[in-house]
This record gives structure tokens, C-alpha cells and sequence, in this order.
């Protein structure tokens, strides 16, 4: 297994670690020298995170019932935790594994240093700290870089964590989604939520989907021989808004439990939103670190 590195970007404020497949950027601010105590006890938490996770791989690799028993480090405890209240709509722990170490590494931070403003971000999937008046703007985006606009969150919002899925992005997907992003409270609930939503966002037996087993197209696959989408073809205008209604369905009852603070889903220039956050216009192109 590689080393896990770490270096401060050329801004001096943005902390980079990378280990294997992790990828954290991070960011932090509060009093005299908390900076500086953060980023030293991030980059120390960073050591042996994927170490654990592949200790326990298998396991977390297995689809979650009910009655699975639970892991044992604490990134996969709350991978366990995100996910097991979502059993019934089929998943793997994997499926909150970006959120629960962005999660850990900010719990290590606010563990070594009062701040006032932090986040981890895990190749967009970014556990969130604010006190006071901080906020924190981010942009949202298509896989293919298509602008959809802004998000701005503040201390007030209780919001502790944002993720976004959709077919095109870093894992595999059940569903078309081009984008669902998810504001909830923690990194691992909103990424496990935007999963489900992501999967759920789909036209069943559409000829124009094409699918195949999960194993097949990557053969790691936590998914094993359920199919996930390898390409969407045409759609209609119908048929792209009847997607997106599919998983603002999903999407509308997992607010309801309050599994989720809000919610916005994308596909094909059709859009729906669930909760309510301030959104900020495109036109408006101020400097975004979390772009």
C-alpha cells in the first residue's frame, strides 16, 4: 500500500492528503495558530484511515441488512450508521465511504482546535463545520461542466455535510441522474442519500438505457451483479422530467424522516429541488474555492 501524503497548496490555507483512491481537500480557519493545529492533526488522522477501511473491506463491500453485524473502525461505524437506516432501498456500506472520511478527518480537526469555519472535501464530498456567521458557497456543475448554480449554506442552516452523485461521476449508478446534490447533517448521510437519489432517478427498461451487471463494467464492484447504467441516450422532454419526478419521490420522503436538509436533482435541463437553501445565480462568478 502507497504512503499517504500531504502538502499545503500554493494559496498556504488548503491542505492537500491523498492516499490510494482518497483525495481531501481542506480548508480551516479560527484563532491564532488553529490553522496550523488543524491541518497537523488532519494530515495525523489521514495515516492509517484506508488502512482501516480495507481491513474491513469485505464486510463493508456486502449488502447491508437489518441484522449485519456492525464494523469495527470508527470510518466504518459511520458508514454504518449513514446507511442502515436506508436497508430497505438495497445498499453497501460503500455508498457513504467519501462523506464518513471527510467526516472523520473534520471530527479529528475540531478535536485539536476550536474553529470557525472547516471543511473536508472528498472529491465532492465535503463534511462542513460553521459557527457564527460563516458560510460556505459552492458551485454546482455536470460531469461535463455544465453550471447549475450555487449553493450557500450558513452556520444557522445545520447543515454538516453536502455530497453529490449522478451517473458520469467517480462511483457507478443505477440511475441517469446527471447531478443530485445533497445538503443533510453529516458528509456520510448526505452521501449515501445522494446515492439513492441518484439510483432513483431513472426510467425502468427504457430502450434508450443501456446497463449491464456491475462486476462486468468494474470488477471491484461493491454492486456486484445488480446493473448499473454504462449510457442514456435520447430522451424526451417527458420522459427526462419523469426521472427526475422519480427521484424527487425518494428524495421527498427521505426529507419527511428528515434524513436529508434539502435536496436538488438534475437531468437533461430538468430540475427539482426538495427542502430550501439559498441558491445563488450563475451569472454571478465570484471567486469559489470549493468549485
Amino acid at each position: 500500500m502507497t504512503t499517504a501524503v500531504a502538502a499545503l497548496l500554493p494559496d498556504g490555507k488548503r491542505l492537500h492528503l491523498q492516499h490510494g483512491p482518497i483525495d481531501l481537500i481542506i480548508g480551516a480557519e479560527g484563532g491564532p495558530g488553529a490553522r496550523e493545529a488543524a491541518f497537523s492533526a488532519a494530515t495525523a488522522r489521514f495515516q492509517t484511515v484506508l488502512g482501516e477501511l480495507v481491513d474491513e473491506l469485505p464486510l463493508l463491500k456486502t449488502e447491508l441488512a437489518p441484522d449485519e453485524p456492525l464494523p469495527l473502525g470508527p470510518v466504518a461505524r459511520r458508514m454504518d450508521a449513514a446507511c442502515r437506516p436506508f436497508t430497505a432501498l438495497r445498499l453497501t456500506r460503500m455508498a457513504a465511504v467519501a462523506g464518513a472520511v471527510a467526516d472523520e478527518v473534520l471530527a479529528a480537526m475540531l478535536l485539536a482546535t476550536p474553529l470557525d469555519r472547516a471543511y473536508v472535501n472528498n472529491g465532492g464530498d465535503i463534511a462542513l463545520h460553521l459557527t457564527g456567521d460563516a458560510c460556505f458557497t459552492l458551485a454546482m456543475a455536470t460531469p461535463d461542466g455544465r453550471d447549475l448554480g450555487r449553493i450557500s449554506v450558513g452556520a444557522g442552516d445545520g447543515i454538516g455535510g453536502i455530497a453529490t452523485s449522478g451517473l458520469g461521476g467517480r462511483s457507478q449508478s443505477l440511475g441517469i441522474a446527471e447531478s443530485v446534490t445533497v445538503l443533510a447533517r453529516s458528509g456520510a448521510v448526505a452521501d449515501a442519500a445522494a446515492t439513492l437519489i441518484a439510483n432513483a432517478t431513472d426510467l425502468p427498461d427504457h430502450p434508450a438505457i443501456r446497463r449491464a451487471p456491475a462486476h462486468t463494467v468494474k470488477d471491484d464492484s461493491d454492486l456486484g451483479d445488480r446493473l448499473v447504467v454504462t449510457h442514456c441516450g435520447p430522451l424526451t422532454g417527458i420522459e427526462a422530467e419523469t426521472a427526475v419526478q422519480n427521484g424527487q419521490s425518494l428524495a421527498e420522503t427521505l426529507y419527511k424522516t428528515d434524513r436529508l436538509r434539502a435536496a436538488h436533482l438534475y437531468l437533461r435541463g430538468h430540475a427539482a429541488t426538495v427542502g430550501a437553501y439559498q441558491t445563488i445565480t450563475p451569472t454571478r462568478w465570484e471567486t469559489l474555492e470549493h468549485a
